[in-house]
């Protein structure tokens, strides 16, 4: 076919879209031709090249005749939005002020009210709106007349083994230490008693030094704290930190010196102890009720008991009933048949069956309520300690227990705590350049691993510190990981993958994992008394220490005469100086100070008889083994090697 007239068509046979004919490949404009565009995609690399790019810039004004309100801390979208401009513009300008945001990041309101000024725009801030955790946590104040009075909670402190624990025995008339592995208190207690028609709710924390966070937290839950001092033993250690957190707590003392039974009672030393701690009896002008007990021959029970509700008397303890409960999680475990339980002390208002709360990173619904006597009851007034039944998961002993009406929004808040707490734990465990820099060159010793099971969450949180605190300079304790139940097959895994031991206190492993730990060589340790777990864990971390080798001398002999004795080889005529040396000891031969060898004695006699030792001031002769080059005038010196228990 033709070309079209004036040169401008496509050449015959040009595939569609080809560059027209009459114009220089690559180069011109693009032309249209029957309503088509130029299709660039057949340009030469020059032509592209030489081509400019095409540039648009949008400047963004933001108004500024408008006054812009800030409250609380911002998302960068939800603040570009306030500020009129796109987000990109704002991370770019935050940048610049030296902070930087992604698009969903928070900005603190300091910093998005310097960015709203620069702006030019005349900034409003008010107070911040409350957050949904603020709302259901914030507690309101109750007017004088809604408060009735209500029983006074007494926590029994002391050191281990003074007859805390025996005392509660005494005055609730049952057997608690006999339930107790070794008759020591393993977790934290809470009783109800009547005295006189009046009720006190008594809290039992245990002595042992590993159980301080139970005994701080019993000092914080606590109105009145009774200090069980043995008389004739005085002031120990748990003593004086059972003192300082009450102290700490400004919490009211009460004193009960016990086992005034014994022989060697002498409650004056122990008064006289206890001023050093700012605590002075009444007898000697200071204001500390004293009271001398027996708590395993009853006497002086009833006088501690009035001193107690005296106190209360005199403080006047009320709380509103009426109104939706809150406490404090004293305990918490899992228990097989019932699920997640928590004892629960109820602080404010009344807990009933059914009510929706919130508690720690969960939540739940009231579904029974379990009183100190092992009954059900349908409510519990303040003062009233009770296991509650119908938690999600088991909280932490420790977190403020609250009734809410939104169940809905306790999930949300439950949630947000969950992640905040896990986002903190990242921080923690994230190393910085700076402390990976001081870690090189410095060999880290071995680690025993630990997974930690136990019945309840105090002894848990107490088992694990006591252990980390086990760590040294050559083994460090590491827990994996700890929780509360029986010992499952997934700790067992884990245990096997990270080669660790698992300890399980008051707890037993179920068939499952019992199987899965003989396959896989796991140890299982179990325990029922605190320092019976400790003391193994100190032992397993002695087996994994290298054996120290110490290095005793035996005695330093001289050589005055060489012999050379044919199939034999060299004899040495030694004069032992000092100690003495042995057949089966090792041996260096010095030289002018030097070692010229260190080994085996071959032979050692005393005349022609074999000798096994050879003490100071007698002469023998001696062979090496295989040495020959010995000296007139060289020193022996003899010595064993001993095997040293690490740690």
């Amino acid at each position: 076919p033709a070309r079209p007239a004036g040169g401008t068509g496509p050449r015959p046979g040009a595939r569609p879209g080809a560059a027209p004919a009459g114009r220089p490949q690559g180069g011109g404009h693009p032309s249209r031709r029957g309503g088509r565009r130029f299709d660039h995609r057949y340009e030469d690399r020059e032509y592209k090249a030489t081509r400019p790019a095409k540039r648009s810039a949008t400047i963004v004004v933001p108004r500024t005749d408008r006054p812009v309100t800030l409250e609380g801390n911002l998302i960068v979208q939800e603040l570009a939005r306030k500020l009129g401009l796109p987000t990109g513009e704002v991370i770019r300008r935050l940048m610049n002020l030296g902070t930087m945001v992604t698009l969903n990041q928070e900005v603190d309101l300091e910093t998005a009210e310097i960015l709203a000024r620069d702006l030019g725009y005349t900034v409003e801030v008010h107070a911040p709106r409350r957050t949904a955790e603020e709302e259901l946590v914030e507690d309101e104040a109750d007017s004088p007349e809604q408060l009735e009075p209500r029983p006074p909670v007494v926590t029994v402190m002391g050191h281990v083994d003074h007859g805390k624990t025996s005392l509660l025995d005494r005055i609730r008339h049952t057997r608690v230490t006999t339930q107790e592995a070794g008759g020591i208190t393993q977790h934290i207690g809470a009783y109800t008693v009547s005295v006189h028609g009046r009720k006190i709710v008594f809290l039992d924390t245990p002595g042992h030094e590993a159980f301080t966070a139970i005994r701080a937290r019993g000092a914080q839950v606590t109105d009145l704290a009774v200090l069980v001092v043995a008389a004739d033993d005085g002031v120990m250690p748990q003593t004086v930190e059972a003192i300082r957190h009450a102290q700490a707590a400004e919490v009211p003392i009460l004193v009960a010196i016990n086992k005034m039974d014994r022989p060697d009672a002498d409650p004056e030393r122990v008064k006289r102890q206890l001023t050093e701690y700012g605590l002075v009896g009444e007898e000697w002008g200071g204001d500390t009720v004293e009271v001398p007990i027996s708590a395993k021959e009853g006497t002086g029970i009833d006088r501690l008991l009035e001193m107690i509700l005296l106190v209360a008397d005199i403080k006047d303890f009320r709380a509103n009933p009426h109104r939706p409960a809150r406490g404090t999680v004293i305990e918490a475990k899992i228990d097989r048949g019932r699920g997640p339980v928590a004892t629960v002390l109820v602080q404010n208002g009344t807990l009933h069956v059914g009510d929706a709360f919130l508690v720690g990173q969960t939540t739940g619904r009231v579904r029974a309520l379990i009183d100190d006597k092992g009954k059900a009851v349908k409510s519990a007034p303040p003062s009233t300690p009770v296991e509650v039944l119908g938690l999600v998961e088991v909280p932490a002993a420790g977190d403020a227990f609250v009734v809410v009406a939104d169940e809905r929004k306790a999930r949300e808040v439950a949630q947000l705590r969950s992640t905040r707490a896990r986002d903190t734990v990242m921080r923690e465990r994230h190393t910085t350049p700076q402390e990976a820099m001081a870690r090189i060159g410095v060999s880290e010793g071995p680690s025993l691993n630990v997974v930690l099971k136990g019945d309840v969450q105090g002894s848990v949180e107490a088992l694990r510190s006591a252990l980390e605190r086990l760590s040294t300079d050559l083994v460090q304790v590491k827990v994996l990981h700890e929780a509360v139940g029986a010992i499952n097959e997934s700790d067992v895994m884990l245990a096997a993958t990270a080669g660790a031991t698992v300890i399980g206190f008051n707890v037993r492993p179920d068939p499952g994992a019992r199987r899965q730990a003989e396959e896989h060589g796991v140890p299982i340790r179990l325990h029922q008394v605190i320092y019976e777990a400790i003391d193994d864990v100190n032992a397993m971390m002695r087996g994994l220490l290298k054996p120290v080798f110490h290095e005793t001398v035996l005695g330093r002999a001289e050589v005055r005469q060489v012999f050379r004795v044919p199939k034999v080889g060299t004899v040495a005529g030694l004069m032992v100086l000092d100690g003495k040396v042995s057949r089966n000891a090792k041996v260096r031969l010095l030289r002018d100070g030097a070692v010229v060898f260190d080994g085996a004695v071959d032979s050692l006699k005393r005349f022609k008889d074999d000798a096994r030792e050879v003490a100071a001031g007698l002469e023998c002769g001696m062979g090496l083994e295989r040495f020959n080059d010995i000296k007139p005038g060289d020193i022996v010196e003899a010595y064993v090697v001993e095997e040293v228990k690490a740690g």
